[in-house]
């Protein structure tokens, strides 16, 4: 019978606990606005930034001083590349930049006057391209034409640039054997920006806004000591367990819906790569929440109010792709890099969704990032209550 009422009042403190952080949630607005404006507006607008994905035909206009058979075929194959479209040959740069001031273009390409010139005499020839950085997919559309386009000139002239060159090393090449090197992206065959990033940024909201919320609340607690209403059973580690599973299961229950809205609904309005089984994808998220919060009330050992944590964790997010491994090879990173990658949840979170999501791949691909998120959680826990008793008895302490 003993037993059975400490079950009952321990679930009664728990649900107490629960409600209690509901409405913490509930009456702050700061704690509102970072949590709907954070995944909700920023998810929308993150995605709607890169919707494009691939830019074709973005409007340039040539500025050709050379005006030579030679400078008129690159234009040519500037026009008939797909990231691009000439719609414009102006006689020189003034005229170029007032259409590019008035929206009309998003490029200039500069032709010099001794553009075939060069390539006569066997040089290297030099064009100039400026861009419009207003919107970078713009900005790299241009450049990949322009650069394929001189790559085809190259290509075609290099033959009759052979006279340039020494006997020996004429001898030489024509014993090489040719090369056709055909690259291919596996798991990004548009080589789309959007669809690259996206998936990563998604995990990463997740963890921000997860953290910047339970920063949030901690340190208003620390700050007003309401943090000693959690003291009144005492303070022994079953206490604190009871009060981290109770904020734990508030964080997590909302943030499984916000979860949902990211990684389920964005994917179908955006299309972002979407390949993993929805089981697989809960599977992971589940340890990775758990995570997040443990890790979040560990670290409101740092956090004595409510603004420092929007402060310390806003910036955060290009290093946290970094550590995933996805934009820069783990293997390569130095040791304490590849270490912060298994001490923080978001590294591994992110590369073990790349993998489920963008990937196809199955649960056991993603072993080690899986079972990496378990014992951090294990970790977390048991420093989340250390945490918890130690800022509830500085508070007694005041």
């Amino acid at each position: 019978m003993k037993i059975l009422n400490n079950m009952k009042n321990t679930l009664a403190a728990i649900s107490g606990y629960v409600a209690r952080e509901f409405k913490t949630i509930a009456t702050s607005y700061s704690i509102l606005l970072v949590m709907v404006g954070g995944v909700f507006i920023y998810g929308l607008l993150y995605n709607y930034m890169y919707q494009p994905n691939l830019v074709r035909d973005v409007p340039i206009v040539v500025v050709d001083k050379s005006d030579t058979p030679l400078s008129r075929e690159y234009t040519r194959l500037l026009d008939a590349s797909p990231q691009v479209e000439v719609c414009a040959q102006v006689v020189d740069m003034p005229a170029a930049e007032t259409m590019m001031k008035n929206n009309r273009v998003f490029g200039i390409i500069y032709i010099p006057e001794d553009f075939e010139s060069r390539v006569g005499r066997g040089g290297q020839s030099i064009f100039l391209m400026y861009g419009n950085t207003s919107a970078f997919l713009n900005f790299a559309s241009i450049e990949e034409a322009a650069a394929g386009a001189m790559a085809e000139i190259d290509e075609r002239e290099r033959p009759s640039e052979l006279v340039f060159l020494p006997l020996t090393t004429l001898y030489a090449m024509s014993q090489a054997q040719p090369i056709e090197i055909v690259g291919t992206p596996l798991y990004n065959y548009t080589e789309g920006y959007g669809s690259y990033l996206i998936p990563a940024v998604i995990v990463v909201i997740v963890f921000q806004t997860l953290l910047m919320v339970i920063g949030m609340i901690s340190g208003k607690e620390r700050y007003t000591r309401s943090i000693l209403f959690y003291s009144q059973r005492g303070l022994g580690f079953g206490k604190m367990a009871s009060v981290v599973l109770s904020k734990t299961f508030t964080y997590c229950f909302l943030y499984g819906i916000f979860a949902y809205f990211l990684v389920g609904l964005l994917p179908e309005l955006f299309s972002i790569p979407d390949i993993g089984s929805r089981l697989d994808i809960i599977t992971l998220f589940i340890p990775y929440l758990l995570a997040t919060c443990f890790f979040g009330l560990t670290g409101s050992f740092f956090f004595a109010d409510s603004e420092s944590p929007i402060l310390m964790i806003t910036f955060f997010s290009v290093g946290l792709i970094f550590l995933s491994g996805m934009s820069y090879p783990l293997e390569l990173m130095p040791w304490y890099w590849r270490a912060a990658h298994y001490v923080i949840p978001a590294p591994p979170a992110v590369l073990g969704f790349i993998k489920l999501n963008s990937m196809g791949a199955s649960m056991a691909d993603i072993k080690q990032e899986y079972v990496t998120l378990w014992i951090q959680c294990l970790v977390y826990f048991f420093t989340a209550c250390m945490v918890l008793r130690y800022n509830i008895k500085k508070a007694m302490s005041r």
